[in-house]
């Protein structure tokens, strides 16, 4: 989806940037701790989160932040791979009988499995419950065949806030462009995040990867190696 986006609007997002950006240094950044690459106005500031999942996991990761002008954009880089083990044994502290702690195949002892199948709409959530927020748009989507939801939220100061959230290779990641009303959507953030193996290099999927432990990793797609991506070096910025 991403690629086909960005070969039909192209020359209308360059458009509809606003005269100020024009110039200013966007820069392909990648992570392959957490296996995304995406634009920001110049290198971002890393700095480390906490986060607590649906189900009472405490999760470590990443955000991802740079500033241009009134513009802001940020990414969340939650990791789930230790979600698992730490549902695991809470359900051991469980009352007996209690329906989280016994699990099933289905869902997994202390409902780890559906704190994965659900990460994206709880991530969703958060974000529609800040204070005087107006959700004025929400959807499905995908970012190079990863499954995701799309958010557009209009803030009590009027700003706007465009949201993608996704869940790929046990990372939960949650995107944030905020503009000013009269701005146009931040087009070369969002539309710019794509996927990276083990080794940094950008992959895409032959089919829609959806984010369930039950579900097999689909196949590269024949074109997987995205040859303009590269390998990463251990700063990230190429």
């Amino acid at each position: 989806m991403r690629k086909s986006v960005l070969t039909v609007g192209l020359a209308a997002l360059l458009l509809a940037v606003p005269e100020s950006a024009i110039g200013q240094d966007w820069t392909e950044f990648a992570s392959r701790d957490d296996r995304f690459t995406c634009n920001f106005p110049g290198p971002p500031t890393i700095t480390d989160v906490a986060w607590t999942s649906e189900f009472g996991a405490a999760l470590k990761g990443r955000v991802y932040t740079a500033q241009r002008g009134a513009g802001r954009y940020q990414l969340i880089a939650i990791d789930y791979s230790p979600v698992e083990a730490i549902l695991t044994a809470k359900a051991g502290a469980c009352p007996t009988g209690a329906e989280t702690c016994l699990g099933g195949n289905d869902t997994g002892r202390g409902y780890w499995k559906n704190d994965v199948r659900g990460a994206i709409d709880y991530a969703a959530w958060k974000l529609m419950q800040r204070p005087g927020v107006r959700v004025t748009h929400f959807m499905w989507s995908f970012q190079d065949m990863v499954a995701g939801k799309l958010l557009h939220l209009t803030n009590p100061d009027g700003t706007r806030t465009f949201v993608s959230i996704y869940f790929h290779d046990r990372r939960l990641i949650v995107m944030e462009g905020t503009v000013p009303e009269a701005d146009p959507e931040p087009g070369l953030f969002q539309q710019s995040l794509g996927w990276l193996d083990e080794t940094g290099r950008g992959i895409r999927y032959a089919t829609v990867y959806y984010a369930d432990p039950d579900l097999p990793t689909p196949a590269l797609s024949p074109r997987s190696f995205i040859s303009d991506f590269g390998r990463i070096d251990a700063t990230g910025v190429r």
